[in-house]
């Protein structure tokens, strides 16, 4: 630690990687039973149907590899739901979100800087590099508007490895923009079971 403790701090905080990615939940993190398997569970279903919805299998081990990665996992919706509850709902799978982004925060965010045509989720005003969705028409919004998103289609068995290729593709552009901030990405997951 050096003379000045609060300029140690705010140096450690630019130097670090962390690259921030959001999901959607409807249809991408929880997906109905016919579309996709889900994520198991030690407490009984009747806990989970009162607390909250199934979970896509792959998320655990999935959330897991990001956060080994130095990724800040987030949840971004344009639903209702409260970020307790979504918070609630992923620790009874064991995963712990950095932050909750729904329709109000989204709004109030949109409201501060004045936009009026705007988009159905907008990531940049979170900071968030990158949007996990099942949703085309939020690629295009992306495209519109300046953000990446990842479409994961709901029935699709390899969304988690998809979703790793897109944070390695983004690890390395931010890293040949800021080079002193984030290192080249290693695309080796090793030990990583991404279903199941």
């Amino acid at each position: 630690m050096g003379r000045y403790p609060v300029l140690d701090t705010i140096k450690r905080v630019f130097k670090r990687q962390r690259i921030r990615i959001s999901f959607d939940i409807d249809d991408t993190l929880a997906c109905q039973l016919h579309h996709s398997a889900t994520e198991h569970s030690r407490l009984p279903a009747c806990v989970h149907r009162w607390l909250g919805e199934p979970l896509r299998s792959g998320t655990r081990a999935l959330t897991r590899e990001l956060r080994r990665q130095g990724c800040s996992v987030w949840v971004y919706t344009s639903s209702g739901r409260t970020p307790s509850y979504i918070r609630r709902w992923l620790l009874l799978y064991g995963i712990h979100v950095d932050g909750v982004v729904n329709s109000v925060r989204h709004n109030q965010a949109l409201t501060e800087r004045g936009l009026s045509s705007t988009p159905s989720k907008f990531p940049p005003a979170f900071d968030i590099d990158l949007h996990v969705d099942d949703s085309e028409g939020v690629q295009l919004e992306g495209f519109d508007h300046g953000f990446r998103v990842v479409v994961v289609d709901p029935e699709d068995e390899q969304w988690a490895r998809r979703v790793l290729d897109a944070v390695a593709q983004v690890q390395a552009q931010l890293a040949r923009q800021q080079p002193q901030r984030h290192k080249v990405p290693v695309r080796a997951y090793p030990g990583l079971t991404l279903n199941g």
